[in-house]
C-alpha cells in the first residue's frame, strides 16, 4: 500500500517546472571552460549537487521528518535498501558523465532530442516489471518514435553509415535514467523515504562513483575535477540539476514515470531556442522535424496510457 496521497495536478505542475530546467541544462553544460573535460565536469557538478542537497536534507531531519530513518527494518531489508541506493546512485553517476559527454560531442540539440527516448525505456521497464501491456496503437507509435530517433541519429539521411556514435552515447542517458527512476518510483510509493533524502543519497553516491571512476581512468586527473569545482559553470549546473532532481522526484511521487516524462517531452525545444544565441549553434530542418515527430508520438502514448487507465478504473468500479 502506498504511503503517500498522490495529486495528479501537483504532479503535472512539477513536471512542467522540470521541463524548463531540463531545457536549460545542456546549454549550461556546453558553456563550461574549454579545458574542463566531461568527466571532471561531471564530478564537479555532482559535488555541487551534494552541497545544495545537504541543507535540505538536514532541514528535514531538524524538523522531525524521519522518512527512511523512521523505518523499523530487518537486517535483510536494510541491506536491500543500501544495495538499491548504491546501484541507482552508480547508474545516475554514469548517466551524468554520459550526459556531459553526449551534449558536448553530439551537440546540445541532438543530445536533447536523443534523451527523449526516455519514455521508450520507461514504458519497456513498466511493461516488464509492472506487467503493463501495450496496445497495437501504442506499439505503432513506439515504432514511429524509434524511426524518428534513427532519422535524427543519421543526420536526416536514414543511412546506417551516417549514424552518430555520440548520438548513441546520448541514448545511454535515458536508458540508465529509466532503470533508476522505475526503481526509485517504487521506493517513493511504498516507503516513507522523502524526495530530499532520495536526492541527497543519490548525488552523494554519484559523486563518490565519479570520483572513483576518474581516479581509476586517470589518477592525475583527480586534481582537474577538484579544480573544476571552483568554476562558476559547474556550480550553476549543479544547482539547476539539483533543482530538477528534487522537482522530478516530487512529480513522480504523484504520477507515473511515463506520464511525467511525457509532460517534459518538449524541453528540447527550449534547448534549441537557447542554443542559437548562447552557443552559436545552427538548428537544421531535420532536427526540428525529428523533434515534432517525437513530441507527437509521446503525447499519443500519453493519451493512450491515460485512456487505458480510465477504462481500467471504470471496469474495477463496475466490478465492485
Amino acid at each position: 500500500m502506498a504511503l503517500t496521497s498522490p495529486s495528479v495536478r501537483k504532479g503535472i505542475i512539477l513536471s512542467l517546472v522540470s521541463l524548463l530546467l531540463l531545457g536549460v541544462m545542456p546549454i549550461i553544460s556546453n558553456l563550461r571552460a574549454a579545458d574542463v573535460g566531461a568527466l571532471p565536469f561531471a564530478l564537479a557538478l555532482s559535488v555541487w549537487q551534494v552541497i545544495f542537497a545537504a541543507p535540505v536534507f538536514g532541514m528535514e531531519l531538524r524538523n522531525g521528518t524521519k522518512g527512511v530513518f523512521g523505518l523499523d527494518l530487518s537486517k535483510r531489508e536494510r541491506g536491500r535498501m543500501i544495495l538499491v541506493a548504491l546501484f541507482t546512485g552508480a547508474l545516475f553517476g554514469l548517466s551524468t558523465y554520459l550526459y556531459v559527454l553526449g551534449v558536448e560531442n553530439a551537440g546540445a540539440a541532438n543530445a536533447a532530442i536523443a534523451i527523449q527516448a526516455y519514455p521508450l525505456f520507461a514504458i519497456l521497464w513498466e511493461s516488464l516489471f509492472l506487467k503493463r501491456r501495450k496496445t497495437a496503437f501504442e506499439l505503432g507509435l513506439t515504432a514511429i518514435l524509434i524511426g524518428s530517433l534513427y532519422y535524427l541519429g543519421t543526420g536526416g539521411t536514414f543511412r546506417m553509415s551516417g549514424l552518430s556514435t555520440w548520438f548513441l552515447v546520448s541514448l545511454g542517458v535515458p536508458f540508465l535514467w529509466s532503470i533508476a527512476h522505475v526503481i526509485i518510483k517504487e521506493e517513493l510509493s511504498n516507503t516513507p523515504i522523502t524526495p530530499a533524502q532520495v536526492t541527497f543519497f543519490r548525488v552523494t553516491i554519484s559523486a563518490l562513483f565519479l570520483l572513483t571512476m576518474l581516479a581509476v581512468a586517470n589518477p592525475s586527473g583527480v586534481s582537474l575535477g577538484l579544480d573544476a569545482i571552483f568554476q562558476a559553470m559547474s556550480a550553476i549546473m549543479g544547482l539547476v540539476y539539483f533543482l530538477e532532481l528534487i522537482v522530478w522526484f516530487y512529480a513522480v511521487r504523484h504520477i507515473d514515470v511515463s506520464l511525467a516524462s511525457s509532460i517534459t517531452t518538449p524541453w528540447p525545444a527550449v534547448t534549441m531556442m537557447l542554443a542559437v544565441p548562447f552557443l552559436g549553434d545552427t538548428i537544421e530542418a531535420y532536427q526540428i522535424a525529428a523533434l515534432l515527430i517525437v513530441v507527437v508520438c509521446i503525447y499519443g502514448l500519453t493519451f493512450a496510457g491515460i485512456r487505458k487507465a480510465v477504462r481500467t478504473t471504470a471496469t474495477e468500479e463496475g466490478a465492485v
